[in-house]
């Protein structure tokens, strides 16, 4: 069985699945913050003992706090139970847990400082149709054409756009098998896709 969990957003959400997507358990808990003192419980209460052979953690984009705690627990338990570990696209977690569909989807989530995380995909297949952009919602409704967007930034999108359905969904890590291979076989290491708010002091040497 496989493990899956993110953390990229306000919601912790976690999953034991078969390897042909079957879901054996799952959790999705919106906390907004409070990821490190509830993940770890959350996921004992759904395994109920049972030991996983894989474990799938989202890595981002998404909230930097929320993606260290589940790349940080995800390393632990991987560590501790001997078994391999790779990360997933979170943008492409939240396409795939909207209803199914064809077409265009885009996945949008709020970033901080008023911009967005937004990546397209084909609703089917779940396969990235563009990179991960950064943007504001103006300049993200410039790039991004897409008729649904998904997620906690859908709404600031589509009416940046004046057109097209927004879905403000959360991720569920029950969808995990459902993203295609290379969107599930990452480097476990977080995606933050701008550069963190806080900066290093200067030196003196550097300030001089």
């Amino acid at each position: 069985m496989i493990l899956a969990l993110d953390t990229s957003t306000t919601a912790c959400t976690a999953a034991l699945l078969e390897r042909d997507g079957t879901i054996v358990a799952s959790r999705d808990e919106v906390i907004g913050r409070g990821h490190a003192e509830r993940l770890v419980p959350m996921i004992e209460e759904m395994l109920d003992g049972h030991v996983p052979s894989k474990i799938l953690v989202g890595v981002g984009p998404g909230s930097f706090t929320g993606l260290r705690v589940g790349i940080a627990a995800a390393h632990g338990m991987a560590i501790g139970w001997s078994v391999p570990l790779t990360g997933m696209n979170s943008l492409a977690l939240l396409a795939a847990s909207a209803p199914p569909g064809e077409g265009k989807i885009a996945a949008a989530m709020a970033g901080g400082h008023g911009e967005l995380f937004v990546q397209t995909f084909d609703r089917r297949k779940l396969t990235a149709t563009g990179p991960i952009l950064n943007l504001t919602p103006e300049a993200a409704a410039r790039k991004v054409d897409a008729p649904l967007v998904v997620g906690s930034g859908a709404e600031a999108l589509v009416e940046a756009r004046h057109d097209g359905e927004a879905m403000p969904l959360l991720p569920t890590a029950s969808r995990a098998l459902a993203l295609p291979e290379l969107l599930r076989s990452l480097e476990c290491k977080p995606v933050y896709a701008r550069a963190p708010d806080a900066r290093a002091p200067k030196t003196l040497a550097g300030a001089a």
